[in-house]
């Protein structure tokens, strides 16, 4: 499904080069499989812990990620657990699909019990 040659907007393209800038770093990529992954929210002594980075590096990136909303900070008290955002991680693979002008990829359709 071409698009006649024409670029995307402005708009669009901005918001899919702030993503692909965010995941532009390998930690932050190990930091975004790890939350998909492990599926529960995370502290950042955990994060820490599992990509073997120090406490500043690990907050930096987790602030990148979150300002881009691949990831979510849930308060408790005075803990931040961090989360993968599910709707950014669904979205990611079809926005790289935009860009390269390809179909959009159509989810897959949940088995039903017959």
């Amino acid at each position: 499904m071409k698009d006649n040659g024409h670029p995307l907007d402005r708009a669009t393209a901005a918001e899919f080069a702030s993503w692909f800038k965010a995941l532009a770093d390998p930690t932050r990529i190990q930091i975004v499989s790890l939350l998909a992954r492990r599926g529960t929210p995370m502290s950042v002594g955990e994060i820490v812990a599992a990509v073997d980075v120090g406490q500043s590096t690990v907050s930096a990136h987790l602030k990148v990620l979150a300002d881009v909303r691949f990831v979510l900070a849930d308060h408790r008290g005075t803990a931040t657990y961090y989360r993968i955002n599910e709707a950014c991680v669904d979205c990611f693979p079809t926005a790289a699909d935009i860009v390269m002008s390809k179909p959009v990829p159509v989810p897959p359709v949940p088995a039903t019990s017959a």
